[in-house]
């Protein structure tokens, strides 16, 4: 009887690494010329999953956001792991955004990589597993086969490839 090889597709976001993506951009946001004598708060919720970026004007949020980006790129998190809300007045001529960081597989994406797993013949079973998807085959090729199918996807969600057993 052959081995059965397996790994897991989930959509994750290392939270060290966002903790250090939002301290660097707060210390970079601190030091800029431009931002000076003027309110730039970024506060983040690791129980609501949420970013929240206070300034002076739409303008500066949007640069506030684009460091937060750029740090998230270095540090491995994707661009499409942060779904960014509507700008909103607040007090005193304010503006604030709140992006929310997208950390799960929706039913959605899920269901669109099963089927396009089992539309490309190749020979792996797949199972839905609360919020990841186990895929299970004989063959080392076949799962490495699955993997680079997923990545060519267009997916919403930070994809991770874990337990690759």
């Amino acid at each position: 009887m052959a081995k059965e090889h397996s790994f897991d597709i989930s959509a994750k976001v290392d939270i060290g690494e966002l903790k250090n993506v939002l301290e660097q951009s707060k210390k970079e946001v601190e030091t800029r010329y431009d931002f000076k004598d003027s309110t730039k708060d970024i506060e983040h919720s690791e129980k609501n999953k949420t970013i929240t970026i206070i300034s002076d004007s739409s303008n500066k949020v949007e640069a506030i956001y684009d460091i937060l980006l750029a740090k998230a790129i270095k540090r491995n998190i994707p661009p499409v792991a942060f779904e960014k809300g509507e700008y909103q007045t607040v007090g005193q001529g304010k503006t604030k955004i709140i992006i929310t960081i997208k950390d799960t597989l929706s039913q959605k994406d899920a269901k669109d990589i099963i089927a396009k797993i089992k539309e490309s013949k190749i020979k792996v079973q797949t199972a839905i597993q609360g919020d990841d998807i186990r895929v299970k085959a004989k063959s080392i090729d076949d799962l490495q086969q699955a993997i680079a199918l997923v990545k060519s996807m267009e997916i919403e969600a930070p994809i991770v490839f874990d337990n690759f057993r």
